[in-house]
């Protein structure tokens, strides 16, 4: 039995995967069910049997990917919770995100959501809130106890958790979305974006700073 279902496993990522490569590659309306099944190495018949149509397979493979969020989790709250140097720990915490989120796969997918938000809205609202939304969440929750420790001045952690994220992405992401692969980041380019989007944010938020209002 665990033989049958580890096959069955292994079979539909491997599905999953040439999926993925197929309508990244093409977008949805141009992917087909008879490439997909030629990438995966299987019959047409093999993967309807695991997905019944394309909108069935594109929306598992939207939602399948929002498990890899679970790192980016774990990450915050490892970053802050056993922290008493709210620098150090942004700075690790956004140098990390930029790495994660600005990977080439993460950007094309991106990109496929987006295209597909009026054919699919509830799809990326979901993927949205499974992903980047449960992100924010955590560190809603970081921030708030770092203020409760003294270590951050914020009297509304999620806005302060909004503000970081977009100090953070704001100018890599846009480039990255509209100009694709001609305007990657260097390492060097992406730790200074870290560092002065951090620097920017503890001059806000830091023991310091002013309570907003």
């Amino acid at each position: 039995m665990t033989t049958e279902v580890g096959r069955t496993a292994l079979k539909r990522r491997q599905i999953l995967d040439a999926a993925k490569a197929v309508f990244l590659r093409n977008g949805y309306v141009g992917a087909s069910m008879d490439e997909v099944a030629a990438l995966a190495a299987v019959s047409k018949q093999t993967v309807y049997k695991y997905f019944t149509d394309k909108e069935q397979l594109f929306t598992h493979l939207v939602l399948d990917t929002t498990g890899e969020i679970d790192h980016l989790t774990r990450m915050v709250t490892a970053a802050f919770d056993d922290s008493d140097d709210p620098r150090r720990a942004l700075g690790e915490l956004a140098r990390a995100f930029l790495g994660s989120l600005l990977r080439p796969e993460v950007l094309s997918l991106r990109r496929l959501i987006i295209a597909e938000a009026d054919r699919f809205p509830d799809l990326g609202r979901t993927w949205y809130e499974q992903g980047f939304e449960r992100v924010l969440t955590t560190l809603t929750g970081c921030f708030g106890r770092l203020a409760e420790r003294g270590l951050l001045h914020l009297d509304d952690p999620r806005l302060a958790a909004d503000h970081l994220m977009g100090l953070l992405l704001w100018i890599p992401v846009n480039r990255v979305m509209f100009c694709g692969g001609d305007a990657s980041y260097t390492d060097a380019e992406l730790d200074r974006l870290a560092e002065t989007a951090v620097a920017a944010f503890l001059r806000a938020y830091g023991v310091s700073a002013p309570l907003s209002g």
